[in-house]
């Protein structure tokens, strides 16, 4: 039976969904960190704008090919076994960064960590999603991803303050060692056991790689974070070039707007229904691409980055919380699994396209087209709304 607070609601804040919201913290605090510093390093190796679009590319094809493997996993070797596995591949994929010389090695470590990425990213959110009660889901994973949101707050300025007093080596090892943290805090979890599905159904299971009662949700994320990746692979570039300064300023800008949408997105989503959280989120995003794409002066590129935080948060979270109310609960690893995979082809796509972009035409086209695809997602949403009606109202 779940636990009820004071004035009769199903409580949110137990000691494993802290802890949970904590390993996941320090799991994307290293991750954060290496955002802005990889295409500093791949640069440092020589490599031009196509290889930092591949570099990402690989990192983001792994992850997803692992989180179809992590969805079957989680409900056949349950959650802990994954989780752990899957952070512990992450650790090792950073660690190894800091001994990286060349290129093609350097590929090599990041189908590792893309591996690790996608089990311990797959879990994380379907351990959160078993620990929230459904009437709210919505403000429960709103308050699961504060930890990720922090992280983005200071991972990106510590590193690139860093890279100005350290070298490459450091910082990767740095990372590394909240990787660690992360899996000993993991490691405290008391996993809640999911009912598995029957043996004669398990065999086929097995097979399965894609959750199809998702795939709405997962493609509006798909063109929601095709935009993301262009920012992480090519904005401190562009900022350079640009001479535009305050990337440090940008990230912390969009983590703490971020972190606003926390306090009413999750309530909103589940009172009012999606349609109340989408339409704002993604014309704050399509604002964000525009100024970008202008980017006259510092103060444009942090209005950018505060309009992206606030669409973001308010995009991904919901988009998440109705993906999960489509399955049931042994169906959530799965379901999480192919989510988050839309998430990450359209981060890898994005990076890999946007670096055929910049190298041809300039890194100002990037933005246009990422806005471009927050159109699309406008009109598949509207599309959705008015054929499949289904999770766009409030739960009531």
């Amino acid at each position: 039976m779940n636990e009820i607070n004071a004035v009769g609601k199903e409580k949110i804040l137990t000691r494993d969904f802290l802890l949970i919201c904590s390993a996941n913290f320090f799991l994307f605090l290293g991750f954060q960190m290496t955002l802005p510093t990889i295409p500093l390093f791949v640069k440092s190796l020589g490599g031009s704008d196509q290889i930092i679009g591949l570099v990402v590319g690989f990192f983001t094809f792994s992850a997803l090919i692992a989180r179809s493997f992590a969805g079957n996993a989680l409900e056949t070797k349950g959650r802990r076994f994954v989780y752990i596995f899957g952070l512990s591949m992450f650790v090792f994929a950073i660690g190894s960064y800091a001994f990286v010389s060349s290129l093609a090695f350097l590929f090599f470590i990041r189908i590792f960590q893309g591996t690790g990425w996608g089990f311990s990213g797959t879990a994380s959110g379907t351990i959160a999603s078993d620990l929230i009660p459904s009437s709210r889901r919505g403000e429960g994973m709103g308050l699961y991803a504060l930890g990720s949101n922090m992280a983005l707050a200071v991972g990106p300025a510590i590193a690139l303050s860093l890279n100005q007093i350290i070298d490459f080596r450091q910082i990767f090892l740095l990372c590394a060692f909240c990787g660690v943290i992360s899996i000993i805090l993991a490691s405290q979890i008391r996993y809640k056991k999911v009912e598995p599905t029957s043996a004669k159904k398990s065999k086929t299971e097995k097979r399965v790689f894609f959750e199809k009662a998702v795939w709405q949700p997962s493609l509006l994320l798909f063109f929601v974070t095709f935009t993301f990746g262009g920012i992480a692979s090519f904005l401190p570039l562009y900022t350079k070039e640009q001479g535009v300064g305050g990337i440090e300023l940008y990230f912390t800008c969009y983590a703490l707007a971020l972190l606003a949408t926390r306090f009413f997105a999750g309530k909103v989503y589940d009172r009012k229904g999606l349609s109340f959280i989408f339409v704002p989120g993604i014309f704050f995003i399509f604002v964000a691409m525009c100024l970008l794409c202008w980017l006259p002066n510092t103060i444009s590129l942090l209005i950018a980055a505060v309009c992206y935080g606030l669409g973001f948060g308010m995009v991904q979270p919901a988009l998440q919380a109705w993906a999960m109310s489509l399955v049931p609960a042994n169906r959530r690893g799965m379901a999480n699994a192919t989510y988050f995979s839309c998430f990450d082809l359209g981060v890898g796509l994005g990076a890999v396209l946007f670096g055929q972009i910049g190298h041809f035409f300039s890194y100002q086209l990037i933005y246009v087209v990422s806005a471009l695809s927050c159109v699309c997602a406008l009109i598949i949403f509207l599309f959705f709304r008015k054929v499949v009606p289904q999770g766009f109202e409030a739960n009531g």
